[in-house]
């Protein structure tokens, strides 16, 4: 059967490609989609904003009609508006795919207690290659001491709001998590100045921005007279899209959960 999936934030450069992305995947057919309220594009054709031609559904700025008329939402928006699309998920039963990033620890618990009632899959990337990559790196870790400083390195293009990426703090997780670790206690997200030896067992961060980068992530682990890195670059917007519409199509009669791209993608 086909799914109806909607997309919250339908004119954003994410929102465009997933309703795209949804246009060529069978078994799926778009629902509806939501623009900011206020915004010029309420009542433009959904197809037509995407670039892809008419497809009868018009864009709306209320979250409730989005979400009454998917059988998914997927919402790759802002925290604040996710927040929102969380409530709604809850209350109406209708699974979500988040792959919003910037969330901070409320937000994330906020999506922990909404996946109490509804399936969630929430990821800060959707692709298949960097999950893979974050499996490597889980591994790596546990099989390398502290004698390995490890750093982690990224670059996007220049309207990318938050740094580091989700995508590098998730692999600064998997890191962690592979030396049993709390990325909150190893973390080093900025260096400037006279800091002093690099601390032991650390996670290192650098996060470039400039032109019009998909996105490009490294993981480096230094150690003395040897260095082993391991590396996915993004080429295309799409590869975002299409994983999570695959996402969104495997929710379809999942129990209520707090999952991810490894369960989907059958890495977990």
């Amino acid at each position: 059967m086909t799914m109806k999936i909607g997309i919250a934030g339908a004119a954003g450069r994410m929102g465009r490609i997933l309703i795209e992305a949804v246009a060529a995947s069978p078994g799926a057919a778009l629902a509806a989609g939501t623009v900011r309220p206020g915004s010029a594009r309420a009542g433009r054709d959904l197809g037509e904003l995407a670039g892809i031609g008419a497809v009868g559904i018009v864009a709306t700025s209320d979250p409730a009609v989005l979400f009454a008329a998917s059988d998914a939402v997927i919402d790759f928006t802002s925290p604040a508006l996710t927040a929102t699309h969380l409530d709604l998920a809850a209350a109406t039963g209708t699974p979500l795919v988040v792959g919003t990033t910037g969330l901070d620890a409320a937000q994330r618990a906020a999506m922990a207690a909404a996946a109490r009632k509804v399936a969630i899959v929430y990821g800060a990337n959707m692709s298949l290659g960097v999950n893979l990559l974050l499996g490597i790196t889980r591994q790596v870790a546990r099989a390398l001491d502290e004698d390995f400083d490890i750093e982690i390195a990224e670059i996007h293009h220049r309207n990318k709001k938050d740094a580091p990426s989700g995508t590098a703090l998730a692999l600064g997780e998997a890191a962690a998590a592979g030396r049993g670790a709390k990325l909150d206690e190893v973390a080093e997200r900025g260096r400037d100045g006279l800091t002093g030896e690099r601390r032991r067992g650390a996670i290192g961060f650098a996060a470039l921005r400039g032109g019009d980068v998909v996105g490009e992530h490294a993981v480096i682990f230094a150690g003395d007279g040897e260095r082993i890195e391991i590396a996915h670059r993004a080429t295309s917007r799409l590869i975002y899209g299409r994983g999570a519409v695959k996402a969104a199509l495997w929710l379809k009669d999942r129990k209520p959960g707090l999952y991810g791209m490894a369960d989907v993608l059958g890495l977990a």
